[in-house]
């Protein structure tokens, strides 16, 4: 079942890129007047087809290739140059200028999050999280040889105390097998992995360790399920989180429009598409503000650049819906401290749907 959702998750990712990418139009009268579309038949009157933007030349050779490519890459970057300063400084300005029906000079909304999912997947996979000083994959291979080892010494030391419960067993074998499970109990001590609370191996339990060891019941079965599997190898649970947070990243729009629509409720001036280019925008930024931040990491001025981003993103909120809805001051910092909130809520409730993917997975 989770291999179907996580399908699912590729597909809306994927059709949304196929979706985000804007064809040209229009294009002067030139010689091609009277000739059809190769595309759609229609009766051309201009160097571009007016029903399906599809251009009148079509090149059937190699270096058409190298200049499909090298105009798809200037073409975008012109947008981009244009898009990224208002987008950090004057996001209200972008945003209104969007939904106004000033858009061949930006990139739209939803190109822009692709790229900057993509981005964020490129550097992460590069450059690593930044949560610990080893790669999450060693981590998860780390803890897989853990509960292996755990699993061994467990099963070893069940099948003597099954020797030593029998009555008829002579006291030369019961004392062999004792010093054996003696020994046992003090390699899974040395190692940290006893299971009961209040062991000298305690001292050296990591944050893992004691979520492993944690009783927690919710008394759902499924729910229940997951967690035992998350349990029994967090890092593993961490690396399908992170892997579906790429594959799901755009399920942050849907889950939060409605709170953004709790700003402005039952407002006739804005529209969910509205909403809809201003969380986007949004995400959009924040996502290229963690790639920033987690580049800078690997510099002396890496303090600084995070403390700034941190007081940055509700500076930047503030500007957005001040810019983008006409708000006054003390209505855009009300709703500031509104969004920064809900933005929190959103991120929870996309966290706990990576979370149960990743139990299910």
């Amino acid at each position: 079942m989770s291999g179907d959702i996580e399908g699912i998750g590729a597909a809306v990712t994927a059709g949304l890129a196929a979706r985000a990418v804007e064809p040209r139009h229009g294009g002067a009268a030139d010689g091609h007047a009277g000739q059809r579309c190769f595309n759609c038949g229609t009766t051309l009157v201009g160097s571009h087809c007016h029903r399906c933007g599809q251009r009148v030349d079509v090149h059937r050779t190699f270096g058409a290739i190298g200049h499909d490519l090298v105009h798809a890459i200037f073409h975008f970057e012109g947008k981009l140059w244009n898009t990224l300063p208002l987008l950090a400084w004057r996001p209200g300005d972008l945003t209104r200028r969007y939904i106004h029906g000033e858009r061949a000079r930006f990139i739209s909304p939803l190109s822009l999050f692709l790229f900057a999912v993509f981005l964020t997947y490129a550097v992460l996979s590069f450059v690593g999280s930044g949560s610990s000083g080893h790669g999450l994959q060693d981590m998860v291979t780390s803890q897989t040889e853990t509960s292996a080892v755990r699993s061994r010494l467990e099963h070893e030391v069940a099948t003597i105390d099954t020797q030593l419960a029998k009555a008829d067993l002579a006291d030369g074998q019961r004392k062999l097998l004792a010093e054996q499970r003696h020994t046992l109990m003090q390699s899974a001590e040395y190692l940290g992995l006893l299971d009961h609370a209040g062991t000298p191996g305690e001292s050296r339990e990591t944050p893992e360790g004691r979520f492993a060891r944690a009783e927690i019941r919710t008394g759902i079965a499924f729910v229940d399920h997951g967690i035992a599997k998350a349990q029994a190898n967090p890092g593993l649970m961490l690396y399908k989180v992170q892997a579906n947070a790429y594959k799901f990243a755009w399920a942050l729009i849907p889950l939060s429009l409605p709170f953004l629509w709790l700003l402005y409720p039952f407002s006739r001036r804005f529209h969910t598409y509205d909403h809809f280019v201003f969380v986007t925008y949004s995400i959009s930024f924040m996502l290229l503000l963690f790639v920033a931040v987690r580049l800078f990491a690997m510099t002396p001025a890496m303090g600084w650049v995070t403390t700034f981003a941190v007081f940055y993103v509700p500076f930047h909120m503030y500007r957005q819906l001040r810019g983008a809805y006409r708000s006054s001051r003390i209505g855009a910092l009300a709703r500031t401290s509104l969004l920064l909130l809900f933005s929190v809520m959103a991120v929870t409730l996309f966290v706990t749907m990576l979370l149960a993917l990743g139990a299910m997975g």
